[in-house]
């Protein structure tokens, strides 16, 4: 399923009908995770589409934390012998993988909202992608986490690896996983 949106405008201060709402409540709960991709890269223009989504994300103080790199093919290779034979296997499972950080500025309170909002505009690409019929997965390697991967991916000194998006065509509609219950999470203070 395509999700498209109601048309109201480009910019609309407008709330959104109840179809509209139905359809983003349910455009929410039908992503999934994928972990199975057919062999077609995302088209550059729809990278851009679904990246410059990313920008509207929460962002206190307007920082523009997030930083996105698509890797390409000389990347992948480096990352791959970085996370070794049997971790590389798994960095072959999407034809376009984007490696997803936050800018940090070494002020405690600012950095955590910093990560705050890049998980916030990575989701917005997750959803985004999901919205255009892609399939998407969320991923934290170890090897991100490593000086290895962080050179061979160049990300610098200063940047909080926060994930790297795996997205392609669906090979398979996975099932909805178990969820807790509203009640679980949700109270009422007094």
């Amino acid at each position: 399923m395509v999700w498209s949106a109601p048309d109201v405008g480009r910019i609309s201060h407008q709330p959104f009908s109840v179809r509209g709402l139905e359809a983003f409540d349910e455009l929410i709960r039908s992503r999934r995770t994928h972990k199975s991709f057919g062999p077609e890269p995302v088209p550059a223009d729809t990278l851009d589409e679904l990246l410059e989504l990313a920008r509207w994300a929460p962002n206190h103080h307007r920082t523009n934390p997030w930083r996105f790199r698509v890797l390409g093919p000389e990347t992948l290779g480096r990352l791959k012998e970085a996370a070794g034979p049997s971790e590389a296997p798994k960095l072959d499972r999407a034809p376009t993988l984007v490696l997803a950080s936050a800018v940090l500025s070494g002020d405690l309170e600012q950095d955590e909202e910093d990560l705050c909002a890049t998980a916030s505009a990575i989701y917005a690409v997750l959803l985004a992608a999901h919205a255009r019929g892609l399939a998407g997965y969320w991923r934290t390697p170890r090897v991100l986490r490593t000086k290895a991967g962080r050179e061979a991916v160049g990300l610098p000194d200063g940047e909080r690896f926060l994930g790297l998006i795996h997205l392609g065509t669906s090979r398979s509609r996975p099932p909805a996983p178990e969820r807790a219950p509203l009640e679980a999470y949700r109270f009422f203070l007094p």
